[in-house]
């Protein structure tokens, strides 16, 4: 099979069969469904989630099988906007649209839906959600440096131990929840592992590729599969790299990409990177390294360990929101990119104003900024792809 990019990202070459693993990661979502509904028939119970403040480790504890759930695609925003405003985020109205047409299996198999306080848009979404699914809502504190706010969401993920255990008739003990935080530490690793193979000069990867395995890795639910998918991508990347393959030109500026979840429809910001004779090195987006750059502890109380990793996420919710700066800086300076694209989601306030900030900490550091406004159509494309040349041929 051959790799084909557009312009200076122009390559021929098998690279040992890795296309077929770049294929695995980009149909996992897809082939992911039939995977789920065999799950569900061996008798396993499935919950269903959207953001990375949920922690996953506590179904992983009771034996179940957590999925992320669809919203990030136009098809459903249709119906979603008989009952929601057409000005709200297009992520909460494709989640919507989904549950209520029927047509995310990951929904229709989830046995509960956990969300979260990251967005007013959200929580009141989840008042409707929850007259179609079971909804569990863990209210998420605004700050991650005040003693209360710590000790709320060990609160709160302590209410989801318990609400799990009731609805699934599981016993979630200590040792259970250490070891699915050695498990989830292990797949953060290597997932870690993959988008830093792309430091090297020039990345071994397409930002389309590193995406794909990112994005794709969440719906693969055999865990010990998963590891060893990842290991032999890793290997094989490497063994190709040093045999001299080179998938990117040299020329390629290197990109950073910041701003709200990639992945799904908002590709076309990637694709118009690259075809654009730029390479993506490198995601801060929750896609990216802000779920994967650090690990749980695995010693002491375990209540305490996930409620310090998973508040002390770098998200825009935050405020102050002094990690996101910390990560995009050290990223910056590990990838050595030439420039960063945030890439914004309509009506997604907290990252849009936030952006202003963003700015201002790069501009102290040299590096060119560009901040896209953009939704799940594509209808923006062309726009889209103008500002991007622009922006890339000026780096």
């Amino acid at each position: 099979m051959e790799m084909k990019k557009e312009g200076d990202l122009a390559v021929d070459m098998p690279m040992h069969g890795l296309p077929e693993l770049f294929e695995s990661f980009s149909d996992a979502r897809k082939q992911g469904f039939l995977a789920m509904k065999s799950l569900k028939e061996q008798g396993y119970g499935v919950v269903g989630t959207f953001c990375s403040y949920v922690p996953v480790e506590l179904f992983l504890a009771a034996g179940l099988i957590p999925v992320g759930l669809c919203s990030t695609s136009e098809e459903t925003i249709p119906a979603a906007e008989k009952t929601l405003p057409s000005n709200l985020c297009p992520l909460i109205k494709a989640s919507y649209g989904f549950a209520v047409t029927g047509t995310c299996p990951y929904m229709y198999f989830s046995d509960m839906v956990v969300g979260e306080t990251t967005c007013d848009g959200k929580i009141k979404m989840y008042e409707l959600l929850g007259e179609i699914k079971d909804v569990h809502v863990m209210e998420l504190p605004r700050s991650q440096h005040k003693e209360s706010s710590m000790a709320l969401w060990r609160s709160e993920i302590q209410l989801l131990k318990k609400k799990i255990e009731e609805k699934f008739k599981a016993e979630i003990t200590d040792e259970k929840l250490r070891e699915a935080i050695r498990e989830r530490n292990r797949e953060r690793a290597l997932l870690k592992a993959v988008y830093e193979l792309s430091a090297l000069k020039p990345p071994p990867l397409s930002g389309l590729q590193q995406l794909q395995i990112l994005y794709g890795a969440q719906y693969k639910f055999n865990h010990g599969e998963k590891v060893r998918e990842l290991e032999e991508t890793i290997c094989r990347v490497k063994e190709a790299y040093a045999e001299g393959k080179r998938p990117v030109s040299e020329k390629a500026k290197r990109i950073l990409v910041s701003g709200c979840p990639i992945g799904g429809a908002t590709e076309k910001v990637v694709r118009l990177i690259e075809e654009s004779g730029a390479v993506a090195v490198v995601y801060e987006n929750c896609t990216g390294a802000k779920q994967y750059d650090r690990q749980v502890p695995e010693t002491g109380d375990p209540y305490e360990a996930l409620a310090g990793y998973y508040l002390d996420i770098g998200c825009s919710v935050m405020s102050p929101n002094p990690n996101r700066f910390e990560l995009l800086g050290r990223l910056c300076a590990q990838f050595d990119v030439c420039g960063v694209i945030e890439m914004l989601l309509q009506s997604c306030h907290t990252y849009a104003v936030e952006s202003r900030r963003i700015w201002e900490f790069l501009k102290e550091r040299e590096l060119p900024f560009l901040s896209l406004e953009t939704d799940y159509s594509s209808s923006d494309t062309g726009q889209l792809k103008t500002r991007i040349a622009a922006f890339i041929e000026m780096l």
